[in-house]
């Protein structure tokens, strides 16, 4: 087995933990068993052991993220030393679009209002 220091292979929800990708371990466990994680554009299972090298896909919130292991590390670190175990391929996450607002004291919009509310969001 290797060393605790150096270590070969690093289980895939441990890694996903470890370099603040997911909040907790299990979260980052239940989104391999959901489907939502692939390792090298195979499906993966929380125990899968992850090599430098591999290229980690994570779906959550609704956009993806491509990451690739550049280190392994199997303890939760800090953000910056996180930043250092992966590089992010991810493309950037799509623009907001802008949530109308009233002014204050305005009251209720009116139909017509309304519907052009409905109207820009829907476009």
């Amino acid at each position: 087995m290797a060393s605790a220091e150096d270590p070969t292979s690093v289980r895939l929800d441990s890694w996903l933990w470890s370099v603040r990708l997911l909040k907790t371990r299990s979260m980052a466990a239940t989104a391999c068993r959901g489907g939502h994680v692939r390792v090298n554009d195979e499906r993966a299972k929380p125990a899968q052991p992850l090599r430098v090298g591999d290229e980690v896909r994570l779906r959550q919130a609704g956009r993806e993220r491509i990451v690739v292991v550049t280190r392994l590390i199997r303890k939760r670190v800090g953000a910056a030393v996180a930043a250092e175990c992966l590089i992010d391929n991810s493309p950037p996450p799509p623009e907001a679009m802008p949530v109308p607002r009233r002014e204050r004291g305005a009251g209720r919009p009116t139909k017509r209002e309304r519907r052009e509310m409905d109207r820009l969001r829907d476009v």
